[in-house]
């Protein structure tokens, strides 16, 4: 049994609402938008008729930046404003945290609705990636991600905020793919997540019904608990903190420098 199909997309106008401030950020702070995507509840496949907009991007300076002898800033936040949530990281930041790996970084590259996408640059960023994807290590972000969000919007009340409990299932799902499927990265959207992995029929169907109530509720809706993805949850964390550990990883710093140079100089 599959969840209902899911067709992650941003309105025309939305859409070029966004691009209008991608621009103008680009031209207020002299950065190249390398890509910028959705990553949220649009993208992760949970979206309340009230989402915002989680705009992530990643951005190149001129070359004479990454020469200074006191390192700059490597964020670019704007001030969250109604709908809009926007913020990117410099690509000597992504490229630092891919090597580690980091699975945020492998979301956004894998995200199913891209605002702004260099191609040449992508591509080399995935292969980048693609080497520095390791399933154990990745148990570490999932793990902690569930239990901070158990601890901080669940804990012993009988009731729960539908868009907290996403924040929880959706690394639990991604810790059950690795469990069977250790050499393939998660996908990001949760309907992937389970139409990926073998799931008893039941606790889908608990899945799909929170689905249909978090895509007619607000953002602030909330709703019982069920016991079974509580128990899902609950053994997937456990199963992460006993597994889970620093698999041994090739050096790719000098591939990265490399890399980072190129993206820089405009070479791609």
């Amino acid at each position: 049994m599959n969840l209902p199909v899911f067709v992650p997309s941003v309105a025309p106008d939305i859409e070029a609402i966004i691009q209008s401030k991608l621009t103008a950020l680009e031209a207020d702070h002299c950065v190249r938008i390398l890509f910028a995507i959705e990553s949220g509840s649009r993208a992760w496949g949970f979206p309340s008729p009230d989402s915002d907009y989680d705009v992530r991007f990643i951005y190149a300076r001129q070359p004479d930046w990454y020469l200074s002898i006191e390192p700059g800033r490597d964020v670019i936040e704007l001030p969250i404003e109604g709908d809009w949530d926007i913020n990117g990281w410099d690509i000597r930041k992504a490229l630092g945290l891919l090597i580690k790996p980091n699975p945020v970084m492998l979301e956004w590259l894998s995200s199913p609705i891209r605002y702004r996408w260099n191609d040449a640059v992508c591509d080399r960023l995935i292969r980048f990636a693609n080497k520095t994807t390791f399933g154990e290590s990745c148990l570490h972000h999932y793990r902690n991600l569930a239990v901070k969000q158990w601890d901080k919007h669940v804990g012993d009340s009988p009731d729960v905020s539908l868009k907290k409990y996403f924040y929880i299932l959706r690394p639990a799902l991604a810790i059950s793919w690795i469990r069977q499927n250790p050499s393939v990265q998660p996908p990001m959207n949760i309907q992937a997540l389970v139409e990926g992995q073998s799931l008893c029929r039941e606790l889908i169907e608990h899945i799909e019904g929170l689905l249909a109530l978090k895509s007619a509720a607000k953002e602030i809706g909330r709703g019982a608990r069920i016991p079974m993805i509580d128990a899902f949850i609950h053994d997937h964390i456990a199963w992460a903190e006993v597994v889970a550990k620093q698999e041994e990883r090739p050096d790719l710093m000098d591939e990265g420098d490399e890399l980072l140079r190129t993206i820089v100089k405009r070479d791609l």
